[in-house]
């Protein structure tokens, strides 16, 4: 962990001392992990509910789409701020009461009666979520430190399994008829027992003497924070394809039977998940700069595969190497941020995730309006040369080992 200054040394060791004296690093990470997990449920309920409260609302699908956009704005608009408070108060202390305020958020959605409504509590739920996001972004770093290893890609593939548990809930609560509402109290109770068993076990927060600087609230981002973020920028533009497109890709390209036409979205979900569980001993044994180079590789292998052959085994097949391919570059930008010597651990992973973010937000609608010019088929393969420009900007960033 980052070193106090003398003046503070004694009095933050002594406050702190009780806490690591009773949470061994294995019982920290089982805290982190559950962090991690507790907002990839809540995020995947919300998910899970969407086709029900767009039917209730009665609206269409393009003012749905425009409602949606509610949500990423509210992160990318918190994204310095959230920064800024962690470096000053502690990632523990913001993530502790965060967390509690990011499912009372998502409870509010179950109560949105007009489209209104609905856009200003998914506002309010993106910028409660940034918050917790990089808080617990600056957790994991903070932990991994502790274990002098990579172990950061285990705790993002506990958001991912959270992911598929959300997931199922989601449709057991619609088959037993459970209003939006109740099912997301019923998760905001889980969340919050898990924060009530947890938190003192996560990683000692405190603020950094650098807040006493004031920073600006926007500044230009150091040299390798900003490539850090056009990686990110690059992993997370091909997630968003594949999270919104993979279907429609198997409905209209493949020509998937409807039975089948989940199957590239769930082989992409399944490898990613599976890429974050065993990343981090790959990344122990290559190293973070091969793992990220080899993975760009196998992005841009799979993409081709499923531009080039678009069959049902073969485009599989290659959407299961996207999935691998971007399962651990995100968790390893984040990793290297973290541990920058320049910027507090909670502003620099603030600055990577605001740049990856927008690939998030623009691979989709730039997989569209590709299509729109040209084909679907034509789009996945502009998305496989972010594959490729991983690999060689990666090569340039002497700061990943």
């Amino acid at each position: 962990m980052e070193e106090v200054n003398a003046n503070q040394d004694n009095s933050t060791q002594n406050a702190f001392q009780p806490v690591i004296a009773q949470s061994t690093p294995n019982r920290i990470r089982l805290a982190v992990s559950l962090f991690y997990f507790g907002q990839g449920i809540a995020f995947a309920s919300w998910a899970s509910r969407i086709p029900d409260i767009k039917h209730s609302l009665g609206l269409s699908d393009g003012a749905l789409g425009s409602i949606l956009l509610a949500l990423p704005l509210g992160q990318l608009l918190t994204m310095p701020i959230s920064g800024r408070l962690v470096t000053k108060y502690g990632s523990k202390k913001i993530l502790t009461i965060t967390v509690p305020l990011y499912v009372l958020a998502l409870s509010n959605l179950g109560l949105a009666t007009a489209p209104w409504h609905l856009a200003a509590f998914l506002f309010l739920f993106g910028v409660v979520g940034n918050m917790c996001n990089i808080s617990v972004n600056t957790q994991g770093s903070e932990a991994e430190k502790l274990f002098g290893r990579p172990i950061m890609t285990s705790f993002h593939g506990a958001w991912s399994i959270a992911g598929f548990t959300g997931a199922l809930v989601g449709l057991l609560m619609v088959n037993l008829h459970v209003v939006p509402y109740y099912h997301f109290w019923i998760v905001a109770v889980f969340v919050c027992l898990n924060v009530f068993l947890n938190h003192n076990h996560l990683v000692p927060g405190k603020g950094s003497a650098t807040a006493e600087r004031k920073p600006k609230l926007f500044t230009m981002p150091e040299g390798v924070l900003l490539q850090l973020g056009i990686i990110g920028f690059c992993s997370m533009a091909t997630e968003g394809a594949m999270f919104d497109w993979s279907g429609v890709y198997f409905k209209e390209i493949v020509k998937a039977p409807s039975s089948l036409v989940i199957l590239g979205y769930a082989s992409f979900m399944i490898m990613m998940a599976t890429g974050r569980f065993v990343g981090d001993k790959i990344i122990a044994k290559v190293g973070r700069k091969k793992t990220i180079q080899i993975s760009g590789l196998i992005i841009s292998t799979g993409m081709f595969i499923s531009v080039l052959f678009p069959f049902i085994v073969t485009a599989t097949i290659g959407f299961m190497l996207v999935g691998i391919g971007v399962s651990s570059i995100v968790p390893t930008v984040y990793s290297v941020a973290g541990k920058n010597g320049k910027v507090p651990a909670g502003m620099a992973i603030a600055i990577v995730s605001s740049v990856s973010y927008f690939g998030f937000l623009m691979g989709p609608p730039l997989i569209g309006y590709i299509s729109q010019l040209s084909s679907l088929q034509y789009s996945y393969g502009v998305i496989g040369c972010f594959g490729l420009l991983v690999s060689f900007l990666v090569t340039k960033i002497r700061a990943i080992d």
